[in-house]
């Protein structure tokens, strides 16, 4: 089985400007690549994004792919494979199944690309993405970066034993890279 790390987008491996509607108001993060480089040695990367500003009319459906596609050549020209990109375009009053904590999409690329969940993580800056690693049994990283801080005091849920708190990307990264070979522990 594949373990793998799914990540949030904005916030956490671009700067959050609210809703982007075009490619030139993407800013990577410094470390983003260098981070990412090294977490594919062991691990399948995936990017897990709820965009509410389609459904609301903020964001234009082709201009989102087009984000996408950007974001994913970006990834390629600096030696990173992202194996998907999901993306739930709904707003939250909608109450789709895709939308995180929801754990629809991880439930999918779990089945597609035998994923050993337990050993794999969730990282963002939402308290939706601390959520979506409980629910889906995976260990969580909720990150300081995007909306992180605004965020951290709603972390709230009655078990967050599986969730750890980071600066950043970076020191995410030498988190994970600490513990891959020691077993992960998770109820």
């Amino acid at each position: 089985m594949n373990k793998a790390i799914f990540l949030d987008r904005d916030g956490t491996l671009i700067k959050d400007r609210g809703h982007i509607n075009d490619v030139k108001d993407i800013v990577f993060y410094d470390s983003t690549f260098d981070c990412l480089r090294e977490l594919q040695k062991e691990y399948l990367l995936f990017i897990i994004t709820n965009q509410p500003g389609v459904a609301k009319g903020t964001i234009e459906r082709s201009n989102l792919e087009m984000i996408h596609a950007y974001i994913l050549q970006k990834m390629s020209d600096n030696g990173i494979e992202i194996k998907a990109i999901y993306c739930c375009t709904h707003s939250k009053e909608e109450r789709c199944q895709c939308r995180k904590p929801n754990t629809f999409f991880i439930d999918i690329a779990r089945k597609e690309y035998s994923i050993d969940i337990k050993n794999s993580f969730v990282i963002g800056d939402h308290p939706s993405d601390a959520e979506l690693a409980i629910k889906s049994h995976a260990n969580g990283i909720f990150l300081l970066t995007g909306h992180g801080r605004k965020h951290f005091k709603e972390l709230n849920y009655p078990d967050t034993s599986n969730i750890m708190i980071c600066r950043n990307l970076k020191s995410a990264t030498r988190k994970i890279l600490d513990i891959t070979n020691k077993p992960i522990l998770v109820p």
